[in-house]
């Protein structure tokens, strides 16, 4: 099997696959991604989370904000366990997304943890990481913020799926950071972006910067 050009074997098709079942059985129930997408789960979801990892598989330990219906953080943890190596934290604060999280970790041996955290309050409870994803979560000021203590702490990046009105949120961050920045265009979707953010810096409130991350 190839999911966006990257072969995996025969087992990760079918811990896949198996995620796909219970998030199709799990989301009758509860609302885990907008019900009009639903029926474009491979594309949609699975192949869009998957990038994530494909740009950045070094990362060994992964934070995911927002992990709700487990995108990406799901994927990313599958694709881990076809190495045997690396772990995502997957950071979510409703009970029930959370327990669909932990049946769908349990199920399909992907590796990683679900912590019961609002993301402002994680830091305290996981103090590092390589990386940071997040998906349908928050703006981009927002999610720099939240991504603040990781990228201190010594996280070289953070991976941010934003839509068609991406560059409004740039302009927006840009006014209370600075940070170095790659525009990686969705091979899932035409007017959708991976931004990869590096090198940020909390701006002063007058002249100069307060340093962040390096």
């Amino acid at each position: 099997m190839e999911i966006n050009g990257l072969r995996v074997s025969r087992e990760t098709e079918d811990r896949l696959d198996h995620f796909t079942q219970l998030f199709l059985r799990w989301a009758r129930t509860i609302n885990l991604v907008a019900p009009s997408t639903i029926g474009d789960i491979q594309r949609r979801h699975i192949q869009d989370s998957a990038q994530i990892y494909q740009l950045a598989p070094g990362a060994k330990t992964w934070i995911d904000l927002g992990s709700g219906g487990g995108f990406p953080g799901i994927i990313t943890a599958i694709l881990m366990a076809e190495l045997g190596d690396g772990w995502v934290h997957l950071v979510e604060s409703n009970q029930k997304k959370v327990a669909f999280l932990r049946v769908a970790l349990q199920e399909t041996g992907a590796r990683g943890s679900v912590h019961v955290l609002r993301i402002e309050d994680a830091p305290r409870q996981i103090p590092s990481c390589d990386a940071i994803s997040a998906r349908a979560v928050a703006d981009l000021t927002l999610l720099l913020q939240f991504a603040a203590p990781w990228m201190e702490a010594g996280a070289t990046r953070a991976f941010f799926h934003k839509g068609r009105d991406y560059q409004t949120e740039i302009t927006k961050a840009r006014g209370r950071y600075d940070f170095d920045l790659v525009k990686h265009q969705s091979i899932v979707e035409a007017d959708s972006v991976i931004l990869e953010i590096t090198r940020m810096q909390q701006l002063s409130q007058g002249a100069g910067a307060i340093n962040v991350a390096r």
